[in-house]
């Protein structure tokens, strides 16, 4: 008996649909053929579920509830369907629409996700592998640049570990991928644009990796969104501009956001909300900017520029060594004539702001220090004039 299952080649028993009449029907049949296969508690290899190049509609969510599964594809296929969407004529265009192992997300079953992966009892699931194949959820009304259309991409709803999600595109989904519950997760080298949320992590985790990915939510979404976990590793990104926030951490521990490339139209860049202890921020470069395309000119995420390209709340954070571009024409900023803050230490004790670099066009509060905060050390991250503190427990050494 085979582990290696190819789409094209699978007959669903006792029905006549095949991969391209709804891959996800396909999908299902042949987890449970793994299943009926693999019975031996002490001996269940998993296998392989192999996706070829082509266009195939997913109009069944796909349940994956076994451990050790790689639903593979050759090739992530992503094209930008945004530029499509505010072009008035693409009739010379050479295509349209994603390649390689297209997989259009049309969840005519009512569901929401295309796949879910969830299992209740023990172990919890372990070793699943998405990779290499492209989710579009493809043309919506009424606009498509909300990104928002009630479509999931990839949903882990149960505890799990050691998955991987790597090499994937994801387009025009309102969520691409929502994990809960993860330990050792790794999401890595994927592009992830033009969704309405490209990364969420809930429940709480720990040990897990997300790198080297090219990202890009919607104004009204999360980049990267993690809650309660401790020691996430946030690092390599390439986070495009107009999402809420390119990273925003809840209640999270021991977290590295480091040697990350931020590029943002609106404030709230970084953000750790709640309590946060512990975190570093580290060899990041941000980049602020106005909106520049016109069709999603006067959207924005509701917060003004006195809400910090980085805001710290919690305690014994560090922010080191890294580089702040702010390029806003002062007409631009809100509230009128505010100076910009470029990092808000909003709440905490003992958080730490040491050697890190700005570079802006007007005139900026390079850290600003709520009334509420103790203990907090700022050092060679700004002038005296671009140091202000509403509290009067703290360092400060200004840069030379």
């Amino acid at each position: 008996m085979s582990t290696v299952y190819d789409v094209t080649a699978w007959t669903i028993p006792g029905s006549s649909v095949t991969c391209y009449d709804d891959i996800g029907a396909v999908i299902n049949s042949m987890i449970a053929d793994v299943k009926a296969h693999q019975t031996s508690q002490s001996a269940k290899p998993g296998a392989v579920i192999y996706i070829p190049p082509g266009d195939y509609p997913l109009k069944t969510r796909v349940t994956v509830d076994i451990s050790y599964l790689t639903i593979r594809g050759s090739g992530h296929g992503f094209t930008s369907l945004s530029i499509r969407y505010n072009t008035s004529n693409t009739s010379a265009w050479y295509e349209i629409n994603p390649g390689s192992s297209h997989v259009t997300v049309q969840n005519t079953d009512g569901n929401s996700e295309a796949f879910i992966v969830t299992r209740g009892g023990d172990p919890r699931l372990s070793s699943v592998t998405f990779e290499n194949f492209c989710l579009d959820g493809m043309a919506f009304t009424p606009n498509e640049n909300s990104y928002t259309n009630g479509k999931i991409g990839i949903r882990f709803d149960s505890a799990n570990d050691s998955a991987h999600i790597q090499n994937m595109g994801f387009v025009y989904l309102e969520h691409a991928l929502i994990v809960k519950n993860a330990d050792a997760l790794r999401v890595t080298d994927n592009f992830i644009a033009e969704c309405g949320n490209c990364i969420k992590l809930t429940g709480s985790g720990q040990a897990s990796t997300i790198s080297n990915n090219s990202i890009g939510a919607g104004y009204v979404g999360y980049s990267i969104y993690a809650e309660s976990f401790f020691g996430l590793l946030v690092t390599g990104n390439n986070v495009f501009p107009r999402g809420k926030s390119s990273v925003t951490l809840v209640n999270c521990t021991l977290s590295s956001i480091t040697s990350n490339r931020f590029h943002a139209f609106y404030p709230g860049v970084v953000n750790l909300s709640g309590v946060c202890t512990e975190n570093l921020i580290s060899g990041n470069h941000f980049y602020r900017q106005p909106e520049t395309y016109g069709p999603f000119v006067g959207n924005n995420n509701g917060l003004d520029d006195l809400f910090g390209l980085v805001q710290l709340n919690g305690s014994n954070n560090a922010l080191i060594a890294n580089h702040f571009s702010f390029n806003v024409p002062s007409g631009s900023i809100t509230p009128s004539g505010a100076t910009p803050t470029l990092v808000l230490v909003k709440s905490g004790d003992g958080n730490y702001l040491a050697s890190n670099h700005f570079v802006a066009n007007v005139a900026v509060h390079t850290v600003v220090l709520d009334a509420s905060t103790t203990n907090t050390h700022v050092m060679d991250s700004g002038t005296s004039a671009q140091f202000q503190a509403y509290s009067t427990s703290y360092g400060f050494r200004a840069t030379p």
